[in-house]
């Protein structure tokens, strides 16, 4: 039990303080850094969710423009 223990106090000191020890390295306030990391997350999440509907609205005006035709005299 004493190795659980132990690798939980390695990682509470070494993981979970991350943004307080990069606030630390810049000079910066902890809550700044903490705001930083959720809107970038918001950000990036919303960026590719934006990529997915263009490519979406992409896709289905291909799909209105150029469609396959069985003959000649389908016109």
């Amino acid at each position: 039990m004493s190795w659980i223990k132990s690798m939980r106090h390695f990682f509470e000191k070494h993981g979970f303080h991350v943004s307080s020890r990069v606030a630390d390295r810049l000079g910066m306030r902890a809550t700044n850094v903490r705001l930083f990391f959720i809107y970038s997350t918001f950000v990036t999440a919303g960026l590719w969710f934006f990529v997915y509907l263009t490519l979406a609205f992409w896709l289905k005006l291909k799909d209105m423009i150029y469609t396959k035709r069985s003959s000649v005299f389908d016109l």
